[in-house]
């Protein structure tokens, strides 16, 4: 082989594209050397404390200013623009979409008002609006206990820490108002000196503890699903536990089944309310959306709550977790395709069959439920006996509470489709012998005609057909935003003006 300067001499040409070619890999070296100082001084940047603040700091501003890029994700939240199929971040009036639902929880708040929820951002506001806290005049009133914010805001935990975990269970949902203003955050999963994950919610840990667990041994990936269930589960008001308080609780002693958390229910003999046409002992499911993912497949394979509702992304040199916790389905890329390699096209496609296969059936036990209410309310009226009626407002009770289950398990029929199908179909079973039980009263009684389904077409047919005076709800709630919920916010900024925080 000839000594390169040869070559170059013999063709001038071959030295300037080695010049060149030299010159450019220098440039492209110099480009990367220069990104990787720039990502590295945006690194210390990102996480150089900027404020000094404490675990109970509820504002999520305050934090934001530490982690500015999860803040202004978090604060995506607000958008409400995205639609699914089924759902989605508009608010929805669920009662309007499906006015069966009105008779299903006569008696109860949820016939007065269910939208479909909004973002985090909007927890406080939503809770403020809804017919179901009422329309109270004094810290006193209402119809809705303190234990119902536990769910909605950092101040919960702060709040706790400062009174009591048993005292802020105690009093009406108006006593608090002042208290807690600032929608779910931060301070609601994050320690405030590492940034880890951790779990402010007693109910939780206490059920932990009543299975035998330490929550404390949970692997970090476990906690990027357990700090959702602090809310996402089932749970109900232990009136029994501390005098005078709704303490709140996850009926989780026998297990985290359907099933199991029938019996719990049945052996403490408790009910959410009764029904205001059949009389049954009801059970009203809130939303078991940890306790049905434990069921599904991804829970199986070890893919947590947060890998598909708050994936991780990249941005100026960060890896760090989306805060803007939504449907999967408005982040395809970041969530499903980061383990699944079909077309955005279907895998949306296969969510809205599941979906699909699986509503179709519940609204079948909707119905039966509806009928089963109207039909034994009409045994009442014939003259039926409470220990005649007792099996079969128990199998009413049992085919709802699998129904509710179903239904309010947000998402239940993606996470676990094949658990929510069994759930549903054991449910009309029980709704039908339910209806085969009032069958057999009706010809005891000498009634031998078919009870005429309610005209509920419309929420407000629905609405008037079980006796609710929706104009009366609407105007307390109307005055309550008038006159006490101007105050609360008065209250609240003035406390807040108070808090210290170092910069």
């Amino acid at each position: 082989m000839k000594p390169i300067n040869e070559s170059v001499n013999r063709r001038p040409l071959l030295g300037w594209l080695i010049f060149l070619a030299s010159l450019i890999v220098v440039v492209l070296l110099g480009i990367l050397a220069s990104s990787i100082m720039e990502r590295r001084a945006e690194s210390v940047f990102a996480y150089t404390p900027q404020v000094k603040h404490d675990q109970w700091e509820p504002r999520n501003e305050v934090w934001g200013e530490n982690f500015p890029r999860e803040f202004e994700t978090y604060y995506k939240t607000a958008d409400t623009s995205f639609n699914s199929k089924y759902n989605g971040s508009a608010m929805i009036d669920m009662l309007e979409v499906d006015p069966r639902l009105v008779v299903l929880w006569a008696g109860y708040g949820f016939s007065k008002d269910y939208n479909q929820g909004r973002g985090h951002y909007y927890a406080i506001e939503d809770l403020q609006n809804t017919l179901r806290t009422g329309g109270p005049k004094t810290e006193n009133d209402g119809p809705m206990p303190a234990t119902c914010w536990t769910c909605k805001s950092p101040d919960v935990p702060r709040l706790m820490n400062e009174i009591g975990v048993a005292e802020f269970y105690k009093g009406k949902w108006a006593g608090k108002g002042h208290e807690v203003v600032n929608p779910i955050g931060c301070a609601d999963c994050h320690d405030a000196k590492t940034m880890n994950l951790r779990v402010t919610r007693p109910a939780l840990i206490e059920a932990f503890q009543r299975q035998g667990k330490n929550i404390e041994d949970a692997t970090h990936q476990e906690m990027r699903s357990l700090v959702c269930a602090q809310c996402h589960v089932e749970y109900y008001f232990d009136k029994k536990k501390v005098d005078g308080a709704n303490y709140l609780t996850f009926p989780w002693d026998k297990g985290m089944n359907v099933e199991a958390m029938e019996e719990y229910y049945d052996e403490i003999e408790f009910k959410d309310w009764t029904h205001k046409l059949s009389k049954a002992p009801m059970l009203k499911a809130q939303h078991p959306g940890y306790e049905v993912y434990l069921k599904g497949i991804h829970a199986d394979r070890g893919v947590s709550c947060a890998d598909c509702h708050m994936p991780y992304k990249s941005e100026g040199g960060q890896k760090f977790t989306d805060h803007h916790i939504q449907s999967p389905l408005n982040n395809v890329a970041n969530s499903c395709q980061v383990c699944h390699r079909e077309e955005t096209e279907k895998l949306i496609k296969n969510v809205y069959t599941r979906q699909d296969q699986i509503i179709e059936n519940r609204d079948k036990l909707e119905e039966l439920l509806v009928r089963a209410h109207v039909e034994a309310k009409k045994a009442w009226d014939l003259g039926a006996d409470e220990a005649t009626m007792k099996p079969v407002l128990m199998m009413i009770r049992h085919a709802q509470w699998r129904w509710d289950y179903a239904a309010a398990s947000h998402g239940g029929s993606f996470h676990a489709p094949t658990e929510i199908s069994r759930v549903v179909s054991t449910g009309i079973v029980r709704a039908q012998e339910a209806r085969l039980q009032l069958a057999r009263i009706f010809a005891s009684k000498g009634f031998n005609e078919e009870v005429a389904y309610p005209d509920i077409a419309t929420k407000a047919k629905a609405q008037k057909f079980i006796g609710l005076d929706i104009e009366k709800l609407e105007a307390e709630k109307a005055e309550f935003k008038k006159n006490m919920l101007p105050e609360w916010k008065k209250k609240a900024e003035e406390r807040e003006s108070a808090y210290q925080v170092k910069r």
